[in-house]
């Protein structure tokens, strides 16, 4: 958890030093859902193990900031899909700047081998968990 704890820290700096100093690590974690689709507030609280009221409240907070807005599906126009908004974008396009940034930071700590190795090995399949389902192990293997 330090590890996550130090590259979460290292990209909000990088937010706020880009101009986004409202951005909060909730609000991190809901963009990257986004990847670039705008995507309805059941699956985002779905992919992000909160309450479909917790991320409405998020999205509307992103949404007062300039950063997200609400569209109806072309699918259900009953349904509202949150998606960056052109300052969205922008904002998202400077954190992936920093996330290199982050990246080559901890190269300087691990080596470039090791961030590659890093990468491979978290690109890898895993099963689909719910991970909001899980109770911690006590197993001792």
């Amino acid at each position: 958890m330090a590890r996550s704890d130090w590259m979460e820290a290292r990209v909000m700096h990088g937010a706020q030093l880009a101009g986004y100093p409202n951005v909060t690590p909730a609000m991190n974690r809901l963009f990257a859902q986004l990847g670039g689709r705008p995507l309805g507030l059941s699956e985002l609280a779905r992919r992000l193990s909160v309450s479909r009221q917790a991320v409405h409240k998020l999205a509307l907070e992103a949404e007062r900031l300039g950063l997200v807005e609400f569209v109806p599906s072309e699918e259900d126009g009953r349904v509202k899909l949150v998606r960056f908004s052109q300052r969205g974008w922008r904002m998202s396009e400077q954190a992936a700047a920093s996330f290199m940034a982050v990246e080559q930071e901890l190269a300087r700590h691990i080596g470039e081998d090791n961030v590659e190795a890093l990468r491979r090995i978290l690109a890898l399949p895993w099963p689909d968990v719910d991970m909001a389902g899980l109770e911690p192990s006590t197993s001792v293997d």
